[in-house]
């Protein structure tokens, strides 16, 4: 069996180029690429590709706008794409009278959050001088998007662990205290819920974390893309706590997306808001280098974003998943029912580090999860905060999922 080995320590576009950061799956395939599954049923955790079922209208509003696609769509995308977004905000989170959104200037479409989250570091890097180099703020463990973006800028790393002894959020105590870092940041990437934790972050957090870069000059990139799956309370937004600042959406732009709310994945469509400014900035760069949306998708966004009967089908689907959850694994591993999102972030520390226990499970009972080391890198403190975990993706359906876990707790017995 071949262990892929953690990254060395390189950095820039020659990490990018000579693939010393590699994706979480690639390694996965040559982590478990000589190891046969050792069930005839094998079942397939790893992916956070949503499976549920997606709006009924979908073909018919493509079909009422495929003459678009022999039309260059409009970067900034329609005015209705961005008043249907604008539309969503002000219901999901109160955004209403002066503190709505405005879909001409603080709205911008984007194919998936993947490719905003990477592009928005360009401008971010550019937009703030500093003494020395700059750096990018990154919650570990992350999503690829935000390292590609600091390694394609040139800017230092910097890997900010959320582990169970900070509530699986950054420390922004010991951040606050470090000046010097904070005077070379030119962005922040945090998620809430987080990926793969679950984590929610608190408006408190929330407000905290835009107080800093606003003192310090830095963009706060905050991802929203789990946003409408919760299993309580819907988790506070980042405009929500903006907007009742005086600055408004000054340094903060929100990512979201169809992929996880309305299980459109392949549909690639999202949205960047938040700070006009920046987005005027955002905007040029993408107009320069970045790819449209295209027409129908934009047509079928608008209608999507506009429905929310099959978000809430979609949340209660996650729910049951969750009930099986709380049945099957109790309090083993770790577990606890996540605030929000559709991943278990489960310790297998018993089996060795997540790679053992990733190989022992697949080997053992044919159900494959992804190593939680994968999916971070060494923080401040030299740990990898994911060493000890696996992820568990729960985008199959119930009965499948019943029967991953059930073969996990054998195995670990």
């Amino acid at each position: 069996m071949t262990r892929p080995a953690d990254p060395p320590e390189i950095s820039g576009l020659e990490a990018l180029a000579t693939g010393a950061i590699l994706s979480p799956f690639s390694r996965l395939r040559t982590l478990l690429d000589s190891v046969p599954a050792g069930h005839d049923k094998p079942i397939d955790l790893t992916l956070g590709e949503p499976r549920e079922t997606m709006p009924a209208f979908i073909a018919d509003k493509v079909r009422e706008a495929e003459a678009l696609y022999a039309k260059y769509p409009p970067i900034r995308g329609t005015d209705a794409l961005r008043q249907a977004i604008s539309d969503w905000l002000g219901r999901r989170y109160g955004l209403v009278g002066s503190a709505q959104v405005d879909p001409a200037r603080e709205i911008l479409p984007l194919n998936g959050s993947r490719e905003g989250l990477f592009y928005a570091g360009l401008p971010a890097v550019g937009r703030k001088r500093v003494d020395g180099r700059p750096a990018i703020l990154i919650v570990n463990p992350y999503y690829q998007a935000y390292i590609g973006a600091a390694l394609a800028t040139g800017a230092e790393t910097v890997y900010l662990n959320a582990t169970v002894a900070t509530g699986h959020l950054p420390d922004l105590d010991a951040l606050a205290a470090d000046h010097e870092l904070l005077a070379r940041t030119v962005a922040f990437y945090l998620c809430s819920p987080a990926n793969p934790q679950g984590s929610v972050a608190d408006a408190a957090y929330i407000e905290r974390a835009l107080a800093l870069a606003r003192t310090y000059g830095f963009m706060l990139f905050f991802d929203e893309c789990y946003s409408e799956i919760y299993s309580g309370e819907p988790p506070p937004g980042g405009l929500e706590v903006a907007a009742r600042t005086p600055d408004r959406f000054k340094n903060i732009i929100v990512f979201n997306s169809l992929s996880k709310r309305s299980n459109l994945p392949g549909l690639r469509s999202g949205f960047a808001a938040g700070d006009a400014g920046f987005m005027d900035t955002f905007f040029e760069v993408r107009n320069l280098i970045g790819p449209q949306m295209p027409g129908p998708t934009q047509h079928l966004s608008a209608a999507v974003w506009a429905e929310e009967q099959h978000v809430a089908v979609n949340r209660q689907a996650y729910r049951k998943k969750f009930d099986i959850c709380d049945a099957v694994l109790g309090q083993r591993f770790g577990y606890r029912r996540p605030a929000g999102g559709f991943f278990l972030w489960l310790d297998l520390s018993q089996f060795g580090d997540g790679s053992d226990a990733a190989v022992t499970l697949w080997k053992h009972c044919g159900v494959k999860v992804l190593p939680g080391a994968f999916l971070a890198q060494a923080g401040r403190d030299g740990t990898n905060p994911g060493q000890g975990y696996v992820r568990v993706a729960l985008v199959q359906d119930a009965a499948t999922i019943r029967e991953a876990l059930e073969r996990i707790v054998r195995i670990a017995a």
